[in-house]
């Protein structure tokens, strides 16, 4: 089988980027060595990655105290850089794995689409060996430069493999080829028929005439740059070419070929046989980075697909903490943890559609706290409240005064709760009632001028209708950003939009943009309007360009929503703007 033949489904688009999503690099290996061992190395290369990125080395993990009710450590985030934040956790395993431990590190760094973001996983069950799971996934932020099309294979992996000795199941998992002689060609035919191989295996051959050497340095190792963690690999030399394709017939290899041998080969099967591609020189010489790409892609594809091992899937929910909202005026030292406590962001390793934890009920209308200059944070003011710099870390808090999300038809309808006297249905009918309900919405913050908000009631009947669809556009907003942090939006914003799940609440795709015209971003005068406040922890200078918008309403002065999605980072979205349309060139 060919790959112009091959059946094998494309490589499902992650959960993030512009127009084709980034996707993600997943890896699951086994290793021999003790829990501590694994998870000692697993630290360690983290640490010298980071340094190479010229980030402050973490400090060593310590054995902080349990928390009563789960028994597991709290979570220990640590500021190693600009807009650079590693979080660590650990504890025991419950149910059948009852036991059992699992400790991960997640380090989140910026880049010019908006995130990159690295998960290591290691989880040893009562009995068995010990599991290690890596992930890499770019995170788009809206209006924000195209992520690349996959995510390459971490550094921290080419240095992990050969310390682990990883495994998957009877085959290793090798960071390189490696060359495979006569000897070895009964061992590498028992693991491709090995039923708990759960990788795909990629054998190459090596053309007559050539020297084994030479082909593996020029052709097989560049060809099989994007395949360590993914796939097992190997290059026959001449004799165990003849030797392997003799023991499996309807398999073979050979004429400087490469091969993707599936899990569950079958020797015996001509029809097997043509389940597992077969990538010809000819295609490998003709454009090497092409066949690069084929050659990684079902390898990409199954990791994406294939469940996880029942211990991994035992790992609880990643719990993020936020600080208290009352600052410590004196600022922490850069890898100074935060306290565990406060609003939990959820993610479930390979099962982001898993959304635990129990949410507390606020009976009172919370209103907005205001920010010196005039910036309403849409939280209601008081201790653990609000949107405070520590460090620069952000520490938005919900805590149990934290507003309900809403669920089922009320959630559909767009309301929270019933509204003050004068609301019809929950919706405001103006920009005072809006302004003033902000804190309904748990992972937006209004950071900007309520002046311009407010200034559009006195625009008479237009205002009404502005207010509603600027809350219908909110509401869109919070659903988005509720899926966002667990890693379940499909996309950025304006993707929700022209997909929005059943359920939620639609918003108008051709009223969300992603971005601003290159004349706005070239015209110095109009970018510096649409540089809008944010907290420290998202950008230093306390200012962020906000491109991102929601069209309220038509024509030339009709009001904008300009907004930063930050989801990937601090877990929220920034309103920086709601008012009459900026400065542009319709409008000038």
């Amino acid at each position: 089988m060919t790959w112009e033949r091959s059946s094998s489904s494309p490589v499902h688009a992650g959960p993030s980027g512009l127009g084709n999503p980034a996707t993600p690099y997943r890896m699951t290996v086994t290793t021999a060595l003790p829990h501590a061992d694994a998870l000692a190395l697993a630290d360690q290369c983290l640490a010298t990655w980071l340094k190479q990125e010229w980030c402050e080395e973490p400090p060593p993990p310590e054995q902080p105290a349990p928390t009563p009710r789960t028994g597991a450590s709290p979570v220990e985030r640590f500021r190693l850089g600009e807009r650079v934040l590693l979080d660590r956790d650990g504890g025991p395993l419950d149910g059948p794995w009852s036991g059992g431990r699992y400790d991960r590190r997640r380090v989140r760094t910026p880049a010019p689409h908006g995130a990159d973001r690295l998960t290591v996983t290691v989880a040893t069950g009562p009995v068995g060996p010990t599991w290690l799971r890596l992930e890499a996934a770019a995170h788009t932020a809206s209006g924000g430069v195209r992520a690349p099309g996959r995510v390459p294979v971490p550094e921290v992996v080419r240095t992990l493999l050969p310390l682990l000795d990883a495994a998957d199941g009877p085959a290793a998992v090798p960071a390189a080829p490696r060359v495979l002689t006569a000897a070895g060609v009964d061992r590498l035919v028992d693991e491709l028929c090995d039923p708990d191989r759960r990788m795909p295996t990629v054998v190459a051959s090596v053309p007559a005439g050539l020297g084994t050497g030479p082909w593996l340095a020029e052709v097989v190792a560049p060809l099989c740059d994007q395949l360590p963690g993914l796939a097992g690999l190997y290059v026959l030399d001449a004799d165990a070419r003849t030797r392997f394709n003799v023991a499996l017939e309807y398999h073979a290899v050979y004429g400087g070929a490469v091969r993707t041998y599936l899990p569950e080969v079958d020797p015996a099967s001509r029809r097997d046989g043509r389940r597992h591609p077969v990538l010809a020189r000819n295609r490998i010489e003709e454009d090497p980075r092409r066949a690069a790409a084929l050659l990684s892609r079902e390898p990409r594809r199954l990791a994406a697909e294939r469940p996880l091992p029942p211990v991994l899937a035992s790992v609880p929910v990643l719990r993020v903490p936020r600080p208290a909202a009352e600052p410590d005026r004196t600022p922490p030292g850069p890898g100074a943890p935060v306290p565990a406590h406060g609003r939990e962001e959820r993610e479930r390793i390979g099962h982001p559609g898993r959304y635990e934890g129990r949410r507390e009920r606020h009976h009172e209308r919370p209103k907005p706290k205001v920010l010196p200059g005039g910036a309403a944070t849409g939280r209601a003011a008081g201790p653990g409240q609000g949107c405070v710099s520590v460090g620069r870390l952000c520490a938005t808090t919900g805590g149990a005064g934290a507003p309900t999300v809403p669920t089922g038809p009320a959630r559909r309808s767009g309301r929270r709760r019933a509204g003050p006297p004068g609301v019809r249905g929950g919706v405001p009918l103006s920009f005072t009632e809006l302004m003033a309900r902000l804190g309904e919405f748990p992972l937006l913050t209004f950071t900007g001028d309520q002046k311009a908000a407010l200034a559009l009631d006195e625009l008479g009947c237009a205002g009404g209708g502005w207010a509603r669809l600027t809350w219908d556009g909110l509401t869109a907003l919070q659903e988005y950003a509720e899926a966002a942090v667990r890693g379940q939006a499909g996309g950025d914003f304006k993707q929700w939009c022209e997909r929005t799940p059943a359920g939620c609440h639609r918003f108008p795709p051709r009223k969300a943009v992603r971005g601003e015209s290159r004349t706005v971003h070239s015209h110095a005068k109009w970018k510096r309007e649409r540089m809008l406040p944010v907290p420290e922890c998202v950008d230093a200078s306390r200012r962020a360009f906000m491109g991102a918008h929601l069209r309220i309403g038509g024509g030339r002065t009709a009001p904008r929503l300009h907004y930063l999605d930050d989801c990937s980072g601090s877990g929220r979205i920034y309103v920086g703007y709601i008012g009459l349309h900026l400065t542009n060139t319709r409008t000038n």
